[in-house]
């Protein structure tokens, strides 16, 4: 049981960092994209030709967004959230175990549950109208909304893989995070830690 448990702990890490590779390439391309507005902006008004459009804008900040979903569960997955408890770094491994399944059983599911639920229905219609850009030449928004759901169920379940991993620290001890490894995962998990200077 415990070790399919880390099993499921390791598969969603997997999937998170496909998430995570997923955007640094879209970093790389809401680069180019934007690049291609600017040049394509002061280009235009040299040859009195709109080489842009609100198309490719739009694009640029849907691609931010995506960026920001895809990275939220990524972040989580590698421990690069800013912590800003002052006293996480001082304490124990067993009390940092329990600060994080305190935070992830009271604020972290219930927020992305939250989320997904009011999020849903207003999915839902922006998909039954195909809702698009207001302005000309736009894109459309329902597939970007769609994104949400996704991104905020990722971290939902990012935050249960962490569960189970604090869950097992607590009772193995936090030499024992290695076993995650041997259980079928790409890493052990890391230690959690608080950001340097706190």
């Amino acid at each position: 049981m415990q070790k399919g448990l880390l099993r499921v702990a390791s598969a969603i890490d997997r999937v998170n960092g496909g998430f995570g590779r997923a955007a640094a390439w879209l970093v790389l391309v809401m680069v180019l994209v934007g690049a291609f507005n600017a040049v394509a902006r002061y280009l235009g008004r040299y040859v009195g030709v709109n080489l842009s459009s609100n198309g490719w804008i739009e694009l640029q900040w849907y691609l931010f967004s995506l960026i920001f979903l895809f990275g939220a569960s990524y972040a989580l997955r590698e421990d690069a959230h800013v912590r800003v408890d002052v006293l996480f770094a001082r304490v124990s491994p067993r009390a940092q175990s329990w600060i994080n399944i305190a935070g992830t059983l009271l604020f972290l599911l219930p927020f992305c549950a939250f989320l997904i639920w009011v999020s849903t229905p207003v999915i839902a219609s922006s998909w039954q109208v195909r809702e698009g850009s207001p302005d000309p030449g736009g894109l459309p928004r329902y597939p970007l909304k769609a994104m949400i759901l996704v991104a905020f169920g990722m971290l939902l379940l990012q935050g249960v893989a962490q569960l189970i991993r604090d869950v097992h620290r607590l009772r193995h001890g936090a030499a024992s995070t290695g076993d995650v490894a041997a259980a079928g995962g790409a890493h052990p998990p890391h230690p959690p830690h608080a950001p340097d200077g706190v």
